[in-house]
């Protein structure tokens, strides 16, 4: 166990998401300003058997390496850094709990939005999550129909026709969850649903909004509504909310972390917020960890299944992951034909091994040889679907934990997977 809040909130996290490799390289961070090389390294072993080749992590990894080594000399004092918004924030007031609205009233909008990172330095707008008009539309996503059809019924029909929506009592209010298993494009998905509506993009992880100081996870995850209505029209983007908005009876431990649940759910409550033109969108691997106050009327909602590609999406990833290599005699409905039960992510990756098994053999021959149909049937052959393990907890959720209807539609797609 560790006395430090922001450190036990992120590994609260990890115990129940390990695979969120973006939180788990703030926790090492974290402990590497801190001096505490050898659990940084312990947790950077972890990060790199995630992936192998991540830039950061290796950093970080040579690093504390060299600070246990002695190379790094007098690190193990960690800096507090101090917040644009505040001279006070490295004071032991800060860390019995700022007044960060206080201090946000002082300074009015002049320097607003004021995220503090790790190091000191003040973000600017934007540089919290990604911040982008996305150009791709929901035309731009292969197959996926069923999603297409969920999304217009639940968001983008009443967004477009508000006096028909109101007529029917309905709106766009509150919040949209995405869910399905890993690697399936949600992220993409709520992009496009961005371009669809010509609005803002701004996505979020867990990593932009916790902070080990009392009470500043609250103010950023403020701060980020505040940016996004006024960015309006806006699709606020929460990645992984499961990590963020987690069933507050698990963390009976985290304090903070329940504190930043309660936040999020009054920033989303229609009663109190004004959240005009923000359309609400979050994804999820495990949306049975999700708080369930978050799914309440006026919050996340309305749930929408992303699940495995179709043969058009399969056959439109692959042709996406293709476009930039030399390719001959391709045949992308075939291999769309054999990967049935394969994620975006899989097919990411097959296309991958494929390509560096033509570029091995270019190398050796010294002449570009394109990707063919038999280096995909090799890279297919090497690479097993990631998802059974996500089916499996699925099937025990429809099974025994869907008394409300929730997960109905996950279990309707499960039985067609079933009956093939």
């Amino acid at each position: 166990m560790t006395d430090d809040p922001v450190i036990a909130n992120l590994l609260t996290v990890l115990d129940a998401n390990p695979e969120l490799l973006p939180v788990r390289i703030s926790v090492i961070e974290l402990l590497a300003a801190r001096g505490r090389h050898a659990e940084a390294l312990s947790q950077c072993a972890t990060a790199l058997a995630q992936d192998p080749v991540n830039a950061q992590v290796t950093a970080l990894l040579q690093r504390c390496t060299a600070a246990l080594a002695g190379g790094e000399a007098g690190e193990s004092a960690a800096v507090a850094p101090v917040s644009a918004t505040s001279p006070a924030i490295g004071s032991e007031a800060a860390d019995s709990g700022y007044d960060w609205d206080a201090a946000e009233e002082q300074v009015g909008d002049i320097i607003q939005p004021a995220f503090v990172n790790e190091r000191s330095e003040p973000y600017a707008e934007g540089d919290v999550g990604l911040f982008e008009r996305p150009k791709l539309t929901l035309a731009d996503v292969g197959g996926m129909e069923h999603v297409k059809q969920q999304l217009e019924l639940s968001l983008l029909g009443p967004v477009r026709n508000p006096e028909l929506a109101k007529a029917f009592g309905t709106s766009a209010r509150g919040g949209l969850l995405l869910y399905g298993p890993p690697g399936c494009g949600k992220t993409f998905v709520a992009s496009a649903v961005a371009g669809e509506l010509g609005a803002n993009f701004y996505a979020i992880e867990i990593a932009d909004i916790l902070n080990w100081y009392t009470g500043r996870s609250e103010y950023n995850l403020k701060q980020v509504f505040r940016t996004a209505r006024r960015k309006a029209p806006c699709v606020l983007f929460f990645d992984e909310i499961d990590a963020l908005g987690h069933k507050r009876s698990h963390l009976s431990g985290s304090s903070s972390l329940r504190s930043t649940v309660n936040q999020l759910l009054t920033e989303m409550d229609s009663m109190t917020s004004d959240n005009e033109g923000v359309y609400i969108i979050g994804a999820t691997n495990h949306p049975w960890d999700v708080d369930v106050a978050l799914r309440r009327p006026g919050r996340f909602d309305r749930m929408v299944l992303v699940a495995l590609p179709d043969p058009e999406a399969r056959v439109s990833i692959l042709r996406h992951h293709l476009k930039d290599r030399p390719v001959e005699g391709i045949d992308l409905a075939a291999v769309a034909a054999r990967t049935e039960n394969y994620s975006g992510a899989d097919l990411a990756q097959i296309c991958k091994s494929a390509t560096q098994l033509a570029m091995a053999d270019s190398i050796r021959t010294g002449a570009v040889r394109p990707v063919r149909m038999d280096d995909l049937a090799a890279a297919l052959a090497q690479t097993r679907p990631s998802t059974g393990a996500w089916f499996e907890s699925a099937r025990n959720v429809v099974e025994f934990a869907n008394n409300d209807g929730s997960y109905d539609e996950l279990a309707a797609y499960m039985r067609t997977r079933d009956n093939r």
